[in-house]
C-alpha cells in the first residue's frame, strides 16, 4: 500500500513538473514572436520578420512638403552620362531657366559626345570631370544647386547623401536606393540637411498614368481597394551585350555620324552582376510609383507589411547556353533572381498592392498598372482599359474611353504635354518629369516625389528579397515618416 502511495506521488510530481515546463515553452514562444509582431487594426499577426525603425537623430525634423528658397536658374551638374545620362542632358537644354555646369563620367567618350551635342547647340561648354572620384568634387562646387547622377545603382546612394551633405539638391535614376541601409542613410541625410531628394520616377508622368492619378483624385474609382504594377521587361540582350558595339572583326563600332563608339550594354555588366547576385523585386518602382501616389502612400495610408516569392531560374541559362554555348562561362554562371518574382503587399488602411518583376522571359513589356475601387476600374497593359458601375463586364469601347481620358487629363499634362511629346524621352513622360522638377526647384515649391517615396519604393528590394529568402514569410515595411504618415492628406503636386 506504502508501495502505491509513494508511486502515485512520484507520478503527480513529474506530472507537475512537465505542465510547468509545457508553460513555460508558451511563454517564451510568445517573448521571442512578440518583438516581430505587428498591428493591424486590432488583429496581430505573428512570425513577421520586422525590421525596425531607428529613432531619429537630435536636429532632425521630416522633409514633408519641403520648401527651399527658389532658385531662378538652376545649376546642374550631370554624373554618369551613359545612356539615361545623356537623354537627360539634352532634355535639360529644352528647359528654360537651366546652366548645365558640370559633367561626370568614367568614360570620356561620354563626355565628348554630349559635349558635341551642346556645341552643336552652340551652348556653353560645361567643366568636365572624369575617374572614378571624380563626382566628389563636382558635389563639393559652390556653384552648383542640383546633381542629377545616372550611374550604375551601386554609386546612387553613396553621391546623393554626399551631395546632400554638401548643400546640394539631387535627382537619382532609379533605384534610389538597394538596401534598407541606403534608405536610411538617404532619408536621415535629406532630414539633417533639409535638402530635396527625389529619385527619378518616370513612370508616375505618363500620360495614362496622370490621366488614372488624377482619376482617382477626382473620386472617379470610388474608395480605391486593390492595385498592381510591374517592370516586366527582356533585357537579356543589354544584360549580356558588352557595352560596346562591335564591327565584324570585333573592334568597337564608331558610329559614322558622330564619330563616337555606339553603346549597346550596360558599363562592366553592372546589371546582369544584380541578377547573378540577388533574388526577389530587383527593380519594383516602375510600377510602385504610380500605384503608391494613386494610394496616397504617406499621404495619409502606408504600405503595413509584404510577402514575395519568386520561380526558379531558367531564362538566363537558356538564354546564355543559345548565344554562347553550354560550356561558356555564361552559361554555367549560377543566377540566383528567378524569372518572375511576386510581391503581395498590404497597407494599414487595408488596401493591396500586387508587384511583379522579370526582365528575362521572352515575353512583351508590361507595367501592368491597374487600378480597381469601389466604383470602377482601370488598367494600362496589356490593353488599355477602363470599367465603371455599374457596366463593368466589359471595357468601355476605345472611343468612349479616348473620350474619359481627354476629360480627366492631368492639368500637368494638359500645360506641357505637347513640348513633352516632341522633345521625346519614353514618349514624353522623362521630359515632363525633368521639367516638374525644375519647376519646383525654381518657385520654391515642394518636389511631386520626395524621398520617403524613394525610401518606400526602394525598400522593396531589400524585404522581398528577406522574404523570399525564409520561405515567403510576411516582412514589415518601415515607416520612413516615422509616425508622419498621416500628416499630409493626400498627394498634391504643387504650382
Amino acid at each position: 500500500m506504502k508501495i502505491i502511495v509513494i508511486m502515485n506521488r512520484i507520478k503527480i510530481y513529474f506530472t507537475s513538473l512537465f505542465v510547468l515546463f509545457v508553460l513555460a515553452s508558451f511563454q517564451n514562444i510568445e517573448a521571442e514572436t512578440a518583438s516581430s509582431t505587428i498591428a493591424s487594426g486590432t488583429r496581430h499577426f505573428k512570425a513577421v520578420i520586422n525590421t525596425g525603425v531607428p529613432p531619429r537623430a537630435r536636429g532632425q525634423k521630416d522633409v514633408l512638403q519641403l520648401r527651399c528658397a527658389p532658385l531662378p536658374v538652376v545649376r546642374v551638374g550631370f554624373i554618369g552620362l551613359g545612356m539615361r545620362g545623356q537623354g537627360a542632358v539634352y532634355r535639360f537644354t529644352r528647359i528654360d531657366g537651366v546652366e548645365i555646369k558640370a559633367l561626370c563620367d568614367l568614360e570620356a567618350y561620354n563626355i565628348k559626345s554630349v559635349q558635341s551635342e551642346l556645341a552643336q547647340q552652340n551652348r556653353p561648354l560645361p567643366d568636365e570631370y572624369l575617374g572614378e572620384e571624380a563626382w566628389k568634387k563636382v558635389c563639393e562646387r559652390d556653384d552648383i544647386d542640383l546633381i542629377y547622377i545616372c550611374t550604375h545603382w551601386a554609386l546612387h546612394t553613396p553621391i546623393a547623401v554626399y551631395a546632400m551633405k554638401h548643400g546640394k539638391h539631387v535627382a537619382i535614376e532609379v533605384p534610389a536606393a538597394c538596401t534598407l541601409s541606403e534608405c536610411w542613410q538617404l532619408v536621415n541625410t535629406a532630414e539633417k540637411t533639409q535638402r530635396h531628394c527625389m529619385m527619378l520616377e518616370n513612370c508616375c508622368y505618363d500620360f495614362f498614368e496622370m490621366a488614372t492619378l488624377n482619376m482617382a483624385q477626382q473620386g472617379l474609382f470610388g474608395e480605391i481597394v486593390h492595385v498592381e504594377g510591374a517592370y516586366i521587361h527582356d533585357l537579356r540582350d543589354l544584360n549580356f551585350n558588352d557595352r560596346l558595339k562591335k564591327d565584324n572583326e570585333g573592334n568597337t563600332f564608331i558610329d559614322p555620324n558622330t564619330h563616337l563608339p555606339q553603346l549597346t550594354g550596360y558599363w562592366n555588366h553592372w546589371r546582369l552582376k544584380e541578377n547573378t547576385e540577388h533574388d526577389g523585386n530587383l527593380y519594383p518602382t516602375h510600377g510602385l510609383g504610380p500605384v503608391c501616389q494613386a494610394l496616397n502612400i504617406h499621404r495619409g495610408d502606408r504600405m503595413d507589411y509584404l510577402v514575395s516569392l519568386s520561380s526558379n531560374q531558367f531564362n538566363m541559362t537558356a538564354y546564355a547556353k543559345e548565344q554562347f554555348g553550354d560550356t561558356s562561362i555564361q552559361a554555367q554562371t549560377d543566377y540566383k533572381k528567378g524569372d518572375m518574382n511576386i510581391t503581395l503587399i498590404k497597407t494599414v488602411k487595408g488596401k493591396s498592392i500586387m508587384i511583379q518583376h522579370d526582365v528575362s522571359s521572352p515575353r512583351t513589356y508590361s507595367r501592368i498598372h491597374l487600378i480597381s475601387g469601389t466604383r470602377g476600374y482601370a488598367q494600362k497593359y496589356p490593353e488599355q482599359a477602363l470599367a465603371f458601375s455599374p457596366r463593368t463586364h466589359s471595357p468601355m469601347l476605345k472611343e468612349q474611353m479616348d473620350s474619359v481620358l481627354k476629360v480627366y487629363e492631368h492639368p500637368i499634362a494638359i500645360e506641357i504635354g505637347e513640348k513633352a511629346k516632341a522633345v521625346g524621352g519614353h514618349g514624353g513622360m522623362d521630359f515632363i518629369m525633368d521639367y516638374r522638377l525644375v519647376y519646383c526647384l525654381q518657385h520654391g515649391l515642394p518636389l511631386d516625389q520626395d524621398v520617403y517615396d524613394a525610401a518606400e519604393w526602394c525598400s522593396i528590394i531589400e524585404l522581398s528579397r528577406m522574404s523570399v529568402n525564409n520561405h515567403s514569410t510576411p516582412v514589415q515595411v518601415p515607416d520612413f515618416t516615422r509616425g508622419a504618415w498621416d500628416k499630409i492628406k493626400g498627394l498634391n503636386w504643387a504650382k
